[in-house]
C-alpha cells in the first residue's frame, strides 16, 4: 500500500483530503505544521507527500528541503493558492516531483497527477 502524508494547515482541506484519498487505497497520515510532518518522515516514510507551500512558522520550501534530506527518493507534489511561476520552478530545483494550485479539481489529482507519481514510484 502506497502511504501518503498530508501537510496542510488548513484543516478542513486536510480532512477532505483524507477521507477522498483514503478511499483509494493510500495509507494515510495527516500533518498540520512542518515539525510533525518532518517527524512523520522519519517514522513512517512515506511514498508520496503533499505539501502546501504556505505554513505558518516553518515555509512548506523549507519543508521541501528537509524532507528531501531525510528521504531523497519521497515523491512530493507541492499545493499553491498563488500559481507563481518562480516559486514552483524553485520548489522543482529543491525536489518537488509535481505541484497543484488550490482550490484544485479531486479528478485532475487523481487522474492526471497522483498516476504520474505512481509511476515514479515503480
Amino acid at each position: 500500500m502506497v502511504k501518503l502524508l498530508i501537510v496542510d494547515d488548513d484543516l478542513p482541506t486536510s480532512d477532505f483530503l483524507n477521507r477522498y484519498l483514503g478511499e483509494r487505497d493510500y495509507e494515510i497520515f495527516i500533518a498540520n505544521d512542518g515539525e510533525s510532518a518532518l517527524s512523520i518522515v522519519k517514522e513512517k516514510q512515506p511514498n508520496i507527500v503533499l505539501l502546501d507551500i504556505k505554513m505558518p512558522g516553518q515555509s512548506g520550501m523549507k519543508i521541501l528541503q528537509q524532507i528531501k534530506e531525510i528521504d531523497k527518493n519521497a515523491k512530493v507534489i507541492m499545493m499553491t493558492a498563488v500559481k507563481d511561476e518562480a516559486m514552483i520552478e524553485l520548489a522543482k530545483e529543491y525536489g518537488a516531483s509535481d505541484y497543484i494550485t488550490k482550490p484544485f479539481s479531486l479528478e485532475h489529482l487523481e487522474k492526471d497527477i497522483m498516476p504520474k507519481i505512481l509511476k515514479q514510484l515503480i
